[in-house]
């Protein structure tokens, strides 16, 4: 395709609202006799040299940019000119894809360390009946401190009424001893 660079085109007229821009990226026609016939017969008429040289340079090739036969088209003469659907009329669209984006360390290594860890989490499924299960840590579960818990309450109960009654029958005989003493 036949690139014209901004210092070899002139600034395009007021006539012209768009300019030559060709790229390979973007809407690529193919090309019908009806767009050979008017880029040939654009390369001969009154238009600005830059746009002259480019219908002729398109007229050769088997596919062009819509941006360029758009521009030509605009800047010929509208009672000369095809209308722009019957122009394009038969001709295909070929669309290319842009150029797939490189991805960034940062996610390469994000993408790394997941697959690590699907790895890892794959093998654990697999041998997961073989290894040996992983005692619970105690108190690991709400069940494990509450039982704990009420075991801890009914203990410290129990030893406070068995040291209450301990204390209670120490001090009886404590007083009986004491009065069998003053009897004496």
């Amino acid at each position: 395709m036949a690139k014209i660079t901004e210092s070899e085109a002139p600034a395009p007229s007021s006539s012209s609202t768009s300019t030559t821009n060709d790229t390979t990226t973007g809407l690529i026609l193919s090309k019908t006799d009806t767009i050979h016939s008017f880029l040939n017969s654009s390369s001969s008429s009154n238009l600005p040299e830059y746009l002259r040289q480019s219908a002729l340079s398109l007229s050769s090739q088997q596919s062009l940019p819509y941006q360029s036969l758009r521009s030509i088209w605009t800047a010929s003469d509208p009672t000369t000119r095809p209308s722009l659907s019957l122009l394009l009329r038969g001709s295909s669209f070929l669309l290319t894809s842009p150029k797939p984006r490189e991805k960034s360390e940062e996610l390469k290594a994000r993408l790394r360390k997941l697959e690590d860890l699907a790895e890892r989490k794959a093998y654990a499924e697999l041998v997961k009946d073989i290894t040996p299960k992983e005692a619970p840590e105690p108190f690991s579960s709400y069940k494990d401190q509450l039982g704990f818990g009420r075991w801890l309450q009914v203990f410290t109960s129990f030893t406070y009424a068995l040291l209450q009654i301990g204390a209670q029958t120490a001090c009886v005989k404590n007083i009986s001893i004491t009065l069998n003493f003053n009897r004496m």
